[in-house]
């Protein structure tokens, strides 16, 4: 079915056959058309914007709350082992993610025409959860000098 022209799209409106009228009521209708859809992509938007943080984000607000509030040595230690836990966890993953990309490129025949898609969006995992594991294990070595450099009794 092909597209169909703004004459059969509005229809039979009026019975005045003036193109130059049939047009404006075409570009009438557009126009309270096109301002639904706006509005229900502004509610779509706001309804989105208010939705709750998924548990990942809602435990990665609590560590960086933690941080901002840490104080004491047994405040940043704490926090260290939790990053370096966190990238022991994501390390695995990589691992995990890079015997996975192993072997799509060692079975690649398997796959068919996914095999380069399943390829990519491996690597660019494992590039990810490299790179996060890395940043972690920095806040790890932050939060290990600054527990070592502040005194206990504070």
């Amino acid at each position: 079915m092909g597209l169909m022209s703004w004459k059969e799209c509005v229809g039979p409106v009026i019975e005045n056959p003036d193109p130059q009228n049939d047009y404006r009521v075409f570009i009438m209708i557009m126009k309270k058309k096109t301002a639904k859809v706006c509005a229900a992509l502004s509610v779509l938007g706001l309804l989105a914007s208010c939705a709750p943080m998924s548990p990942l984000e809602a435990k990665y607000a609590d560590t960086r709350r933690a941080a901002e509030n840490a104080s004491t040595p047994a405040d940043h230690d704490s926090l260290a082992r939790q990053y370096e836990n966190t990238a022991e966890k994501l390390l695995a993953k990589a691992k995990e993610k890079k015997q996975l990309l192993q072997h799509y490129e060692e079975k690649s025949y398997l796959y068919g025409r996914q095999s380069l898609d399943k390829q990519s969006h491996t690597w660019a995992l494992l590039r990810k959860y490299e790179k996060v594991a890395e940043e972690t294990i920095k806040h790890a070595s932050f939060h290990q000098k600054m527990a070592s450099r502040l005194p206990e009794g504070e």
